[in-house]
């Protein structure tokens, strides 16, 4: 096993090739073979930086032959440097598959960190940072789309989409169908001479977007639910229902009364005298 040789997941640039650090320049050089989603994309990269490894094709298409012939490259004492088109490997791309695999296999992986697009996105958003979920693409049948959009409608934290032109205005469509008009901040072009950083609102973005073709692939970052505004629905849910049966809910999961009131008040936005008063009248 100590003679395995080592997988190396490294960043490179997203869009301005100054953005490269100078270990992942040396970890190219060094390295045996390097396995790169797009070997076209890959080698205008490395032909800028005069570097000469080796490539491999790995992609999401070739994955389930490549993976495992990877791995004996690795098992054989092959270093290997996996990248992706544009920033880190393994974020919404098969180098999430060949990681189990080397993981699974005792192989040692690491990474040279560097850009991502959706981490670029959300620090130049002006949308909330705190709390994030990053989803990456959505899913491309209209069913799987949906289900996902829906799963966001009590979503309070920060909200990040990949998307690509020709799906932005459905997706755009469909987000506010769904939420409402929540804010969005739509880039594109990061890190390049003309990126985009556009803090809007979904509604103007429809707007913006029936009237101007979309071009590039977009990161999109939305806003989350409000806390508030959720507290207030759900306690609207529970005040719809009477007191008598808030309590038998309760008491039916197997809570005595005295629990059941405190978490009926707590529901209800009310103190537990005004539960007990209403009980006991």
């Amino acid at each position: 096993m100590s003679d395995y040789g080592i997988l190396t997941l490294c960043a490179t640039p997203i869009g301005n090739l100054e953005d490269i650090t100078y270990r992942a320049i040396r970890l190219l050089k060094e390295a045996d073979f390097i396995a790169a989603e797009d070997t076209r994309h890959t080698k205008k990269l490395l032909n800028h930086f005069d570097i000469h490894t080796k490539l491999i094709s790995y992609h999401e298409h070739n994955k389930i032959e490549k993976g495992p012939a990877l791995i004996d490259m690795l098992k054989n004492g092959q270093n290997i440097v996996l990248v992706t088109d544009a920033g880190t490997p393994g974020i919404s791309d098969p180098g999430e598959d060949l990681v189990k695999l080397a993981l699974e296999e005792g192989i040692t992986v690491t990474s040279a960190p560097g850009a991502v697009a959706g981490i670029t996105a959300l620090i130049l958003s002006g949308q909330s940072t705190r709390r994030f979920v990053f989803e990456g693409f959505l899913p491309t049948q209209k069913k799987g789309r949906q289900e996902v959009i829906h799963s966001f409608k009590d979503e309070t934290r920060t909200i990040i989409l990949y998307e690509a032109p020709h799906r932005l205005m459905k997706t755009l469509e469909l987000l506010y169908e769904v939420l409402g008009d929540r804010s969005i901040t739509i880039t594109k072009e990061l890190t390049k001479k003309h990126e985009m950083v556009l803090k809007t609102t979904l509604k103007s973005a429809i707007d913006k977007y029936a009237n101007e073709e979309p071009r590039g692939e977009y990161v999109l970052v939305l806003a989350g639910k409000d806390k508030k505004e959720l507290e207030e629905e759900v306690q609207k849910e529970w005040t719809s229902m009477d007191i008598d049966e808030h309590m038998n809910h309760y008491m039916r999961q197997g809570m005595d009364e005295k629990s059941a009131m405190k978490q009926v008040a707590k529901d209800r936005g009310v103190g537990k005298r005004e539960i007990y008063a209403f009980l006991h009248q």
